[in-house]
């Protein structure tokens, strides 16, 4: 039988379906953008891509372009990439409606250095090149207010009503019948659209759901991600209610995005051995905390994210890794032949997932290549520690941490340097304008920061 084209297999797989494909990808920050183009369109454009901008990757949040830093030569004169789709990802959203997923490249045909997803595609095809794959699954976290985005709008995203009311903890099953209802809605969607997930719970603040992927490849549990928090926005929409990935949206619980990582070699854990962490293991924490300092300004890319860092709040605060330890950056899992693995603990619920993989993925990889070894584990409460200890604190400012990813050869080798430039770049650009356009630092929450994340990314 003749291989089809992606043209050929875009057509055959629409031609009884919808009459619009919605085009879908993140740009750095973690927004999710696209565009909606005629069946036909489609068609005739899946294998030579569809023509986006390069301004996407040249807005900030407040939609001004961003200054301060070197241009790539393709990028700067609002001339065109081009998204390519990803016929794997193609599904039926809704009635009338597919949507895919894709990748954006340059004319002439390498991909965009800036990429989100391309990026998580280097640092998997490094780890093959090594004889490892990798499995990875998220925890996303978000919070749902009572509120329709609308009015959400009108009172500047302040003094909300949580979804499900403001009792309790974690966990608590005794939640009113709204807030199951949103849940169902979301979880029925998911499966409607084929995102496998595992489980969802109450999580600490109030209106603050937890919601499981099922682990998987990078890219695939990447867009799975993406998915995922545009399936919770619609039905919040739909339920006259709004939703929240903002790092810390109140001045209570703020929001996290932690990651689990693995690698198996030839269908065996590489993780796991009998007395801890196997060799690959600790070789990979090593990397991980190697790399942690300057992975900081990709895991936490926003203003807000910094507000999370808080002692006994959740969020790690020290460079440290542990067994079981969830009070250190990185958490290790060991003793499973199947489930051992490493939690980063770091990222916000902000992140862009697929930077935050491709961070982590390298840090992983630098530590696996040079056999970087760790530190020694801590079995202690890794916060409000004393100085003298010779444990180091995160970066806790957007600027100290874009300064350290900077600095790092590690990250720069294995991400590119125009990457690293670039996200640098961003950084101190936005620093600036929180600093500038109104921002608040001695707040607990500035009106700035609220009016930027709330709904984007």
């Amino acid at each position: 039988m003749t291989e089809l084209t992606t043209a050929a297999r875009g057509a055959h797989a629409l031609e009884t379906r919808s009459r619009t494909v919605r085009l879908e990808a993140t740009n750095p920050e973690g927004s999710f953008l696209g565009k909606n183009v005629a069946r036909e369109k489609f068609a005739s454009g899946a294998d030579s891509g569809f023509a986006f901008a390069d301004l996407l990757f040249g807005l900030d949040l407040g939609n001004a372009p961003a200054f301060g830093f070197a241009y790539p030569e393709w990028r700067g004169h609002l001339d065109d990439v081009y998204f390519r789709p990803d016929m794997s990802t193609l599904v039926e959203w809704a009635p009338g409606l597919d949507a895919v997923i894709g990748d954006y490249w340059l004319k002439d045909g390498t991909p965009v250095p800036l990429c989100p997803r391309n990026l998580v595609r280097k640092m998997v095809d490094r780890l093959s090149a090594s004889g490892f794959t990798a499995a990875v699954a998220v925890e996303i976290e978000a919070t749902v207010f009572e509120e329709s985005v609308q009015e959400a709008r009108s009172r500047g995203y302040r003094d909300l009503t949580p979804l499900g009311g403001t009792a309790g903890t974690a966990y608590h099953l005794a939640k009113s019948k709204d807030w199951v209802e949103y849940m169902s809605a979301v979880t029925r969607r998911l499966d409607e659209v084929g995102i496998a997930w595992e489980a969802w719970s109450d999580e600490d603040a109030a209106g603050q759901i937890e919601l499981n992927l099922a682990p998987g490849d990078p890219i695939a549990v990447g867009d799975a991600w993406a998915r995922t928090r545009q399936v919770m926005r619609e039905v919040a929409f739909e339920q006259g209610r709004t939703v929240t990935f903002m790092a810390k949206p109140t001045a209570g619980y703020g929001q996290a995005s932690h990651l689990n990582v693995s690698l198996q070699r030839d269908g065996v854990n590489a993780f796991h051995a009998e007395d801890g962490p196997s060799a690959t293991m600790r070789h990979a924490i090593g990397g991980l905390l190697a790399t942690i300092e300057g992975n900081t300004s990709i895991v936490l890319p926003q203003i807000t994210s910094y507000r999370r860092l808080v002692d006994l709040s959740g969020p790690p605060v020290t460079i440290t890794w542990g067994i079981s330890n969830k009070t250190t950056a990185v958490r290790a899992v060991c003793g499973h032949p199947t489930q051992s693995r490493l939690e980063y603990r770091l990222p916000g619920a902000d992140a862009n997932l697929y930077l935050a993989l491709a961070g982590v993925l390298a840090g992983v990889i630098a530590g696996v290549e040079r056999k970087i070894e760790p530190p020694e584990p801590v079995s202690e409460m890794a916060w409000c520690l004393p100085p003298g200890l010779g444990v180091e604190r995160l970066p806790d400012t957007m600027t100290k941490a874009a300064d350290k990813l900077e600095q790092d050869p590690l990250l720069r080798d294995l991400l590119g340097g125009e990457f690293v430039d670039y996200w640098v770049g961003s950084r101190r650009w936005e620093w600036m304008q929180f600093h500038t356009a109104g921002g608040d630092p001695f707040a607990e929450l500035s009106e700035w920061e609220s009016a930027r994340y709330f709904e984007l990314p």
